[in-house]
């Protein structure tokens, strides 16, 4: 272990990381310029009282706090990883609650957690393409999140037009400070309870294609490039697919 991680590791230097990150991302919106797009959607099930998913890459973490009504009480799904302990504490700075586990691998006292949360009229949080990719690619746990809960899916997404893309498996977005900064809500996505396996995994799809969709969307309307999901087996890239047309 390089003596870097093991620095890390103090619970003294990672409360103080957090803390820093917590008033980074305050400068960052404060300073900014922000818009949001589709917030009448999230509003609609805020004001009713209903409680739902939200659905945002791991890419997007870091301003993704400024998209919540604080009012709203929200548990975010955080993986038991060391960087998973580091966000946790961040984003708790927000009076953000998080449930550490997984949805998937070995998760089912996450996934009772968030069903329980869910239950209860709150709000929950999920990374489908975390906590290690492939990037902007959904896993299946979020549908069984909704499936069993009943709850639909809502994707959100921000772009910010002053920011550097990280080299990371996520190509994590950090935005700068003073900047143009827009916040972009999807249309829910309902999956039956009943659904079978076929249904599910096109609720998967729908749930991938719609995220991708507000996240290009978020980066168009601040001037950016859209980051671009992770290659998948079969699939031409962007310039293969503009040299074939």
């Amino acid at each position: 272990m390089t003596p870097f991680k093991k620095t890390l590791r103090n619970d003294t230097v990672r409360r103080v990381l957090c803390w820093l990150g917590a008033q980074y991302i305050r400068l960052a919106h404060a300073t900014g310029r922000w818009t949001v797009v589709g917030g009448e959607t999230p509003r609609r099930f805020w004001d009713a009282g209903k409680p739902f998913i939200l659905c945002f890459w791991h890419g997007r973490l870091l301003m993704m706090p400024y998209c919540w009504d604080r009012r709203r009480s929200i548990s975010v799904l955080i993986s038991q990883h060391p960087d998973g302990q580091i966000l946790a504490r961040t984003v708790g700075h927000f009076g953000i609650d998080t449930v550490v586990g997984s949805t998937t691998r070995g998760g089912a006292a996450a996934l009772r957690t968030l069903l329980k949360t869910l239950k209860a009229g709150a709000y929950v949080g999920i990374t489908p393409d975390g906590p290690r990719g492939p990037r902007m690619r959904a896993g299946d746990g979020v549908i069984t999140v909704a499936r069993l809960s009943g709850a639909p899916i809502i994707p959100a997404a921000y772009g910010i037009n002053r920011r550097r893309v990280l080299g990371t498996w996520d190509r994590f977005v950090l935005a700068w400070p003073f900047g143009r900064g827009v916040l972009v809500w999807g249309d829910p996505i309902h999956v039956p309870r009943d659904a079978d396996a076929d249904a599910q995994e096109t609720a998967r799809r729908q749930v991938e294609d719609r995220l991708n969709a507000v996240t290009a969307e978020a980066d168009r309307l601040c001037g950016c490039t859209p980051v671009e999901p992770a290659p998948v087996a079969g699939e031409a890239t962007p310039v293969a697919r503009e040299e074939a047309s």
